[in-house]
């Protein structure tokens, strides 16, 4: 059997094509999986549920075998559900989605549930029901979030790939800080992960973490709604044709990024420039950053309200009080408190945006920002025992670039080419079109071909503490 580190080395397709020659059985790829976590995930707290007995899969799906792991935010048969909150601890889910089953359909094999913020609201993932997520690159420094768990356990080698979520940037935040490819497929792309509907889940975005571009191109196709538009297909090669690329630096608040993340911008244009594209610094969109933030909680706010009303209807006692984290309990009392107008008028500031981003961005096929404006964060910058005020303020400055494109409904990427000597990865953030998810995957290839990221491990990862050959 191939050693430990040497597997956790392999991307899902590669575990894949291994257990298609029968190098490598699919029980030896689990118990090799099994070992990586119990190694690690006590050090990192990126798994809060485990399942050392998964249930059967297609033993002929393009990723037969290869095991995985799925966000906490969505529902896996048979295992825990709590979306990181004390009010769902005991919760225990029984249906499939629709998203879930094609997993299985390709053969994936779920060992376990990862860490995520309370109902994914914040950008780190601790929680007073889980502790807290490290990131494997420095275990001070936050994971990220919401998808902090998936990333930490991607980026540390426990798996291949992890499935995660996107509302504000989930999956590209925690995907930058980790040092791992982070896409975000355009609104509508794939079949439907979630059991309910609310405005705040209408802008997420359903996919998963990795470190090669192939595993997402891959997962994509798998996950893909086939029916609703042109589909894309599995993207397997870099783009041919030369791109014309808007850039610009300014956050959605107006604040600029750290020097660290400008020069980590600046890498990125001229990569891009040497690649033949044409990248032109343009004005960015002009919104107004607080009416956004506000919207941007408040729906979010509603999307909680109406859980806890069902909560409440369910088993006929109110929520209490410590069933749910501070900062939640505000965004409810918030969105209660601004009347039945409340959601159309934040619909309305979405629309008033959406129309901005477009317009500024209409002559381009794709946007080059920071995926973040500032250095990655320690553990307790967004602690949810923090107010509201705070929270938000906090976050507004690190978190400026990624949320239009959820509002929009347009395709985003954070692709780890920066990684500094002593510091963290700082990922540069990519969008198009909605629809063009094609054009992105077909850049990452490009740039995953002009600066491999592949061999950049984590020092808190499998290949760096048992082996590693770099």
């Amino acid at each position: 059997m191939i050693e430990l580190a040497e597997l956790a080395r392999v991307d899902a397709i590669g575990q894949a094509e291994l257990c298609a020659r029968r190098q490598v059985s699919p029980a030896e790829l689990l118990e090799a999986c099994l070992a990586r976590i119990d190694a690690l995930n006590p050090l990192l707290h990126a798994i809060v549920t485990l399942e050392r007995a998964p249930g059967r899969t297609a033993s002929s799906g393009p990723l037969a075998g290869v095991p995985f792991l799925v966000k906490d935010a969505t529902p896996w048969p048979g295992l825990r559900w709590s979306m990181g909150s004390r009010l769902l601890a005991s919760n225990i889910a029984s249906q499939q989605t629709p998203f879930g089953t094609r997993l299985v359909e390709a053969g994936l094999v779920c060992v376990g549930k990862t860490a995520t913020s309370e109902f994914g609201l914040l950008g780190s993932t601790e929680t007073l029901l889980e502790g807290v997520t490290h990131n494997p690159w420095n275990l001070a420094s936050s994971a990220a979030g919401s998808s902090g768990g998936s990333a930490a356990a991607v980026a540390a080698g426990l798996v291949p790939l992890a499935h995660a979520n996107d509302g504000g940037g989930s999956i590209r935040i925690p995907a930058s800080v980790c040092g791992l490819f982070g896409f975000k497929p355009s609104r509508g792309r794939t079949v439907p992960a979630s059991l309910s509907s609310s405005d705040f889940l209408d802008m997420t975005s359903d996919h998963c973490i990795s470190r090669s571009v192939r595993d997402s191109a891959l997962f994509l196709s798998l996950t893909e709604d086939r029916t609703s538009g042109a589909p894309v297909g599995y993207v397997r090669h870099p783009i041919e044709r030369k791109l014309r690329i808007a850039s610009w630096t300014r956050t959605a608040m107006g604040d600029e990024p750290e020097p660290a993340v400008r020069k980590a911008h600046d890498d990125a244009a001229a990569l891009l420039g040497e690649l033949g594209h044409h990248v032109e610094a343009i004005a960015p969109p002009t919104f107004d950053g607080p009416a956004l933030a506000d919207a941007f909680f408040l729906v979010a706010g509603a999307a909680i309200a109406g859980i806890v009303d069902m909560v409440d209807r369910m088993r006929g006692e109110p929520v209490q009080t410590e069933e749910l984290e501070p900062f939640t309990w505000e965004l409810v009392e918030t969105f209660l408190s601004r009347g039945p107008d409340a959601l159309p008028q934040s619909r309305a500031t979405f629309a008033r945006a959406v129309q901005a981003y477009r317009a500024a961005t209409a002559a381009y096929d794709v946007v080059l920002t920071p995926t973040i404006a500032t250095e990655p964060w320690s553990v307790g910058h967004l602690s949810p025992i923090l107010g509201r005020e705070e929270l938000i303020r906090r976050t507004g400055r690190a978190v400026g670039y990624t949320p239009i494109h959820n509002i929009a409904g347009c395709p985003g990427m954070s692709v780890p080419l920066h990684f500094p000597d002593g510091g963290l990865p700082i990922g540069s953030h990519f969008a198009a079109a909605a629809g063009a998810d094609g054009v992105l995957l077909g850049l990452a290839y490009q740039l995953e071909q002009a600066r491999p990221w592949k061999d950049r491990w984590a020092p808190y990862s499998i290949p760096a503490l048992h082996g590693s050959r770099d």
